[in-house]
C-alpha cells in the first residue's frame, strides 16, 4: 500500500492556490481540467515531497461547501514555526492557534480546512508575541 493524496474540495480555486502555494509554500505538481465533468483537479506538494500530495478539487458550478470537522486537518512540518506564522500573518492569514509552545500552530484555508503546522525537531523556546497570543476562532 502507498499513500497517494488527500482530496479537499474548494469553492474558489484562485483563492485556494494563493493560500496553499502563494502563502503556505506548496508547489503545484499537476493540474487537470475535466471539461465533460465540469471540474478541475490541482495536485500540490511540499517542495521536494511529491509523494505526499493534496488534491484540490474545484467544481465549476457553484455549490455550498460545509465545514466538516470529521475531516480533521492537513499537517506540515516547518523549519521555523515562528517565521512561518509571521509570514502567513503578514500575508493576511489568521493564526487560529498561535505557536505559544514553539511547537504547534493552526491556520485555516479559504474553505476553512484546518492546517496544522509543526516545528521540525525540538520545540523552539516560547517567545512573544506568540507566547501570550490568544486563539482566534477554532481549528
Amino acid at each position: 500500500m502507498k499513500y497517494l493524496h488527500t482530496m479537499v474540495r474548494v469553492s474558489d480555486l484562485d483563492k485556494s492556490l494563493d493560500f496553499y502555494c502563494g502563502k503556505l509554500g506548496l508547489e503545484n505538481v499537476g493540474r487537470f481540467d475535466i471539461e465533460e465533468g465540469r471540474f478541475s483537479l490541482v495536485f500540490l506538494a511540499a517542495p521536494g515531497q511529491k509523494d505526499a500530495q493534496v488534491e484540490l478539487t474545484w467544481n465549476w458550478d457553484a455549490e455550498e461547501l460545509g465545514e466538516g470537522r470529521n475531516f480533521g486537518h492537513l499537517a506540515y512540518q516547518v523549519d521555523d514555526i515562528y517565521e512561518t506564522c509571521d509570514r502567513l500573518m503578514q500575508a493576511g492569514v489568521t493564526i487560529n492557534r498561535p505557536p505559544r509552545d514553539g511547537r504547534m500552530a493552526f491556520v485555516r484555508s479559504p474553505d476553512n480546512v484546518s492546517i496544522e503546522l509543526l516545528q521540525a525537531g525540538k520545540p523552539l523556546e516560547p517567545r512573544e508575541p506568540w507566547a501570550s497570543m490568544a486563539n482566534t476562532g477554532h481549528w
